[in-house]
């Protein structure tokens, strides 16, 4: 029994984690690297493993950085099944062909730029075509169930709490009359936010692999969102400026949604026009609505009272693309809810290009940002930012709100480890940068966990 770390170690992006048991190779997870252009292309192009080989994919969640390069291993003769919650199978169906929409039409202006003539044109990684037969390999389950994956391997998903249809995957490993249980948390979400449920507690064993996105920090409470966001709102609409929001179109979009709409309708900020400007995302959103069995006790009683959650009747969601074009001139104050959510790619891109140097707009960014990506340069509230290989100054007040987060912070991780029924004779500390995986692994030390380490990308590890 071995394992293989070949993405979202000392960084939190591209997912991907080769197991491999009796004979069998079975990859945790399949996601797109986000980062420096060139860095990322080479990346996500390049296998350091034979697709064709791997036995099976489960996936713990939808989100790109971990589902996103699926149509790649497809793409390069994998034809194994790819095991997955049933939301998350239907949320890769909508979220993968927006992958190759946006991939397609990135590249096609990016290559008409004036600053890349001469320059070889690139390409996206897969087509339309590779993303459909990809989808064609995935294996819905519900939560709970135990599904034999490959000879001396099975597979359950329990719920994770970060989107819908999350899964922290508990694997149950047999080679040669050697048992291990092997727990991946994916990206483990928080108690007490909107929507989902909380994250189960997690089972004793031996080995476990541990998200550590904000392994070293701590986030605002969940019940100080609304007031900070009333207070956003209002600050903005006194100067007539706008509030652009890069947000992932599953799960970020509809929490965003969901506190906008209570508070209007709790009359704490006057109604203001509100779009959501990503056809991605109102899939998304009617996907939500279909599973209500995910939702926790307050979002159901909404849908039983209210019958509107995500605010249909009170959001504008855009799906043509010269409607969208339309909304950067439009005057007056408003909020534009658009992916991707670290803008690397997407609508959003064209709502910053038009809207930064204006200093009465406000960027609100409402989850982590990987290095090197836009959504991190703007963070840091750089001078000049580039956008489609151009240069923008950045004029616009930029806010990062924590408490959006549907990522456990430190506490809530070590809250979940503590939990569990014993403590894992090895723990894997990922996806995270280094300095935070580095600060998780020397508190959960601290704490008394034996052999902890937080892996260096393509070693193997003997479970």
């Amino acid at each position: 029994m071995k394992i293989v770390f070949w993405g979202a170690v000392r960084t939190v992006t591209g997912s991907r984690h080769l197991v491999r048991v009796g004979g069998a190779a079975i990859l945790l997870d399949c996601g797109l690297f986000q980062g420096r252009r060139d860095e990322s292309e080479e990346r996500n192009r390049d296998f350091p493993f034979p697709p064709a080989d791997l036995d099976a994919v489960v996936l713990s969640h939808a989100h790109i950085d971990h589902s996103g390069n699926i149509p790649s291993l497809v793409k390069r003769s994998f034809r194994g099944p790819i095991h997955a919650t049933s939301p998350t199978v239907d949320l890769c169906g909508v979220m993968l062909r927006d992958s190759a929409h946006v991939q397609a039409k990135d590249v096609e202006f990016v290559n008409k730029r004036p600053s890349r003539r001469g320059a070889k044109a690139r390409t996206p990684l897969y087509s339309m075509e590779d993303v459909e037969k990809a989808l064609r390999l995935f294996r819905p389950h519900p939560y709970g169930a135990e599904i034999e994956i490959s000879e001396g391997a099975a597979v359950t998903f329990r719920e994770a709490g970060h989107i819908l249809g999350s899964a922290f995957i508990d694997l149950d490993l047999r080679e040669r009359g050697t048992r291990r249980r092997l727990v991946f948390s994916g990206d483990l979400g928080r108690r007490h936010l909107p929507i989902i449920r909380d994250p189960e507690r997690l089972p004793s064993c031996d080995v476990l692999l541990i998200e550590s996105t904000y392994g070293d920090r701590l986030h605002p409470p969940p019940e100080s969102v609304p007031e900070i966001l009333a207070g956003v709102v209002d600050r903005v609409r006194a100067r007539g400026g706008k509030i652009i929001i890069p947000a992932f179109a599953v799960g970020r979009v509809q929490e965003i949604v969901w506190v906008l709409k209570r508070l209007i309708d709790e009359g704490r900020i006057d109604p203001i026009p509100i779009y959501v400007d990503s056809p991605l995302a109102v899939d998304a959103t009617e996907i939500f609505a279909r599973h209500a069995e995910c939702f926790d006790a307050d979002t159901r009683e909404v849908l039983r009272t209210d019958g509107d959650p995500f605010g249909f009747r009170l959001v504008r969601y855009i799906e043509d693309v010269e409607q969208s074009k339309a909304l950067n001139g439009k005057p007056g104050c408003s909020i534009i809810i658009s992916p991707s959510g670290m803008c690397e790619a997407g609508r959003v891109l064209h709502h910053l290009r038009n809207n930064i140097g204006d200093p009465r707009n406000l960027v609100l960014i409402v989850g982590f940002q990987a290095e090197n990506t836009l959504g991190s340069r703007l963070a840091e509230r750089r001078e000049t930012v580039r956008i489609f290989g151009e240069e923008h100054d950045l004029r616009a007040e930029v806010l990062q709100m924590d408490g959006f987060s549907a990522h456990a912070d430190r506490d809530e991780l070590l809250g979940w480890l503590e939990g569990a029924e014993g403590r894992p004779g090895r723990t894997f500390v990922i996806h995270g940068d280094s300095e935070r995986s580095e600060a998780f692994a020397a508190t959960l030390r601290g704490r008394g966990f034996p052999k902890v380490a937080v892996p260096e990308l393509g070693r193997e590890y003997d479970l």
